[in-house]
């Protein structure tokens, strides 16, 4: 039985290419449970209105609706204060954020960066611009590649390098909890510690790990977590950015406009505090009450220790398939992902990922095919393209079995 009712979805109950559709795609982007689509019905049929500026009571309701959603997600990383949440268009805007309100006011030539070269497009071309703006110099963790006799550390950062990449220049380290290519699962707890004990700032791309597993954000010791609403089931167009209060005063406005001053006139303006001098204009208030129940909905319907083995299940088996059939090469560390995974990643020898994933959506099965927005990371392993199987609580047994038949008939 999986964690989620699968007639909560309704994308599930139609036809597809003439079967019975087979999502594997939740790494992109989730399905969504019928009582998120009905509160985003709801709030635009009977409660829509704009927020923190109307003086009657359905701008009013709104507002608290929204203010209340804010200190769900605060409960729900363990934020001390609802004022550590900052509402995005998603983890991509939180991250240019940080760049554009952080770090171009506190760092300098000379000044350092260091990343994982397993993160994504939106956790490596803002530094990219940053470094190329202020002369920071980015540095990068590396990962025990393809050639590394140990199966099980093949696709796993080398943090045995940690020390010498760290040093009294390195200002931030932005780095990827779960890699949305390998799923490899990253040692941010000890990442944070190394990185905190020689002075920098921290920032953690939770998008992959947020939707399966608990996060505690000052057990973590982040300064900056980022997630995306649609990878949790909830709708696109809504992240989280989390920041810590201590932090707060170093945050200049990333965009300026309406909700974010106390007082202007025609030459200067003063702003409000975090969060709302960061949420300038209209926000995404139907998307944020949707993320709300959506949270809401996945801590209703399973725990995340539960959701984690099962999903580890599905990897589990489908290694196993995998590993049995010709062509197939599969990537990243297997013994961890039957332990803790989502995300299988292989490529089929003679054929190229896309025409892989087009085959399978013949059969009903949707999977992603590229470099999945981490082409660096790709060309590392030297590969053009791959296919990647991502899991969530709605999928099952029987459609891992789908899978694997699918590929034999391919291979």
């Amino acid at each position: 039985m999986t964690p989620f009712k699968k007639n909560d979805f309704p994308i599930f109950s139609r036809p597809y290419n003439g079967k019975q559709l087979m999502y594997l795609d939740s790494a992109a982007t989730s399905q969504k449970p019928q009582q998120v689509i009905d509160a985003l019905s709801n709030f635009y049929a009977y409660q829509n209105s704009n927020i923190h500026r109307g003086i009657y009571k359905l701008s009013e309701d709104a507002t608290a609706l929204y203010e209340n959603i804010r200190t769900t997600v605060a409960q729900f990383l363990n934020a001390r204060e609802a004022r550590e949440i900052i509402f995005t268009h998603g983890a991509t805007e939180g991250i240019n954020l940080v760049a554009y309100s952080w770090a171009r006011k506190h760092l300098k030539a000379g000044d350092e960066i260091l990343l994982t070269v397993m993160e994504h497009h939106a956790n490596l071309l803002p530094w990219q611009r940053i470094a190329h703006e202020q002369g920071v110099v980015l540095k990068f963790i590396p990962v025990h590649d393809d050639a590394c006799p140990e199966l099980s550390r093949r696709g796993t950062l080398d943090l045995e390098k940690l020390d010498e990449l760290l040093s009294h220049r390195t200002k931030l380290v932005s780095v990827v909890h779960v890699s949305h290519v390998l799923g490899t699962h990253n040692d941010i707890d000890l990442i944070t510690q190394r990185a905190h004990a020689v002075g920098a700032r921290v920032l953690i791309d939770a998008v992959q790990s947020v939707p399966h597993q608990k996060i505690d954000v000052q057990k973590v010791g982040a300064d900056f977590l980022v997630f995306s609403g649609h990878k949790v089931l909830g709708p696109t167009g809504v992240g989280v950015l989390y920041a810590r209060k201590e932090i707060h005063d170093q945050l200049e406005p990333y965009q300026l406009g309406g909700g974010t001053i106390v007082d202007a006139d025609f030459l200067q303006a003063r702003f409000l505090p975090v969060p709302h001098r960061l949420e300038a204009g209209t926000p995404p208030i139907a998307q944020v009450i949707g993320l709300g129940v959506a949270i809401n909905y996945l801590q209703e319907n399973t725990n995340f220790r539960d959701l984690q083995r099962y999903e580890a299940a599905l990897c589990a088996q489908l290694i196993d398939g995998l590993v049995a059939l010709p062509k197939i090469k599969l990537l990243g560390p297997l013994d961890q992902l039957k332990q803790q995974g989502h995300i299988v990643n292989f490529v089929v020898d003679g054929f190229h990922a896309h025409d892989v994933a087009a085959f399978l959506d013949t059969h009903g099965i949707c999977v992603r095919a590229g470099h999945h927005c981490a082409q660096p990371f790709a060309k590392a392993f030297n590969i053009d393209a791959s296919v990647r199987v991502s899991f969530y609580g709605y999928n099952s047994m029987d459609e891992v079995n789908a899978l694997i038949n699918a590929l034999k008939l391919l291979v």
